[in-house]
């Protein structure tokens, strides 16, 4: 197989020489959680997003027990 005088089958290997996942595939994944946690806490902090969005519903009117006769 070749594309455009590329043969992958017998080439990627010089991909994996430069990109080699035992030295860079933790590095990369700490990093992708690092800004997938810095995005989630920016996107919690935005006003009217996270959990406390909501406003408390108003308390129900208190009815108070009606004098005894």
């Amino acid at each position: 197989m070749e594309i455009m005088g590329y043969k992958p089958l017998e080439q990627d290997y010089r991909f994996w020489m430069v990109v080699n996942p035992s030295t860079w595939m933790v590095p990369i994944l700490i990093a992708i959680a690092a800004i997938a946690v810095i995005i989630h806490l920016y996107a919690f902090s935005l006003p009217g997003q996270g959990f406390a969005s909501k406003a408390e519903a108003p308390a129900a009117p208190v009815v108070e027990a009606a004098p005894a006769k």
